[in-house]
């Protein structure tokens, strides 16, 4: 049951709900009855329905006309054409890195990546995930776009699961930092802005490519809705 102040309470549920959802707790087409959400979240209807429209403008749940919520079902091509998008808007990213960043901001996001070589891998999810963050906010903050920045939180949002599948599969962290020395290498060492573009959009694409495997061997077999 969730114990705080009423003005974040919607907040709170937003981040258990999704939290939940990344995890699998609840599952993909799984449907979201209202009484179920109050006694799971321990919150009124009226909070469940604000945090549940939320949820939907981050697309990680359906509304139904008539049926409620559900947990959205994605398909093969609908993961394919986020990661499509993703793969051109982190590519901008790190063009508009090289191009615009300062040095400050260039030698801090080499000393973050310092910092990922001693920690990132043998971290724990909760360590692997803040570092990545932290990696993308230093990403965000050099590029100086606040449209480009809005895009890359909301699709991140959107594929969270898969992010969440990325760390923690060993193998794909390893690869994941051998990625973000490339990117690194191009965007703060050599300000190269065509090298930094093409190689966010490779770290992208690689991505993609997991998620789409990890989708289809992790989701659980289809569930008929009720008509």
């Amino acid at each position: 049951m969730i114990t705080v102040p009423a003005a974040p309470v919607r907040q709170e549920v937003v981040r258990a709900v999704r939290q939940d959802i990344l995890q699998l707790e609840l599952a993909p087409g799984q449907r979201l009855a209202e009484p179920m959400m109050c006694e799971r979240y321990g919150v009124s209807r009226t909070v469940v329905r604000e945090a549940l429209r939320q949820l939907e403008s981050e697309g990680l749940i359906t509304l139904l006309p008539n049926r409620g919520a559900i947990v959205t079902v994605l398909s093969r091509c609908d993961i394919i054409a986020m990661y499509e998008v993703r793969a051109c808007l982190e590519g901008l990213m790190g063009e508009r890195f090289a191009a615009r960043a300062s040095d400050d901001q260039a030698a801090g996001l080499v000393a973050h990546l310092e910092r990922m070589e001693r920690e990132f891998v043998p971290g724990d999810l909760a360590t692997r995930i803040a570092l990545k963050d932290e990696f993308y906010e230093r990403m965000l903050s050099g590029a100086d776009n606040d449209v480009l920045r809005e895009n890359v939180e909301r699709i991140h949002l959107r594929i969270g699961m898969f992010r969440h599948f990325a760390f923690t599969d060993d193998e794909r962290v390893c690869l994941s930092l051998a990625e973000l020395r490339r990117i690194v290498d191009a965007a703060a060492v050599r300000r190269d802005p065509s090298g930094a573009r093409e190689a966010c959009s490779a770290h992208i694409t690689r991505a993609g490519e997991l998620a789409v495997a990890e989708y289809e061997r992790r989701r659980a077999p289809a569930r008929a809705v009720d008509r």
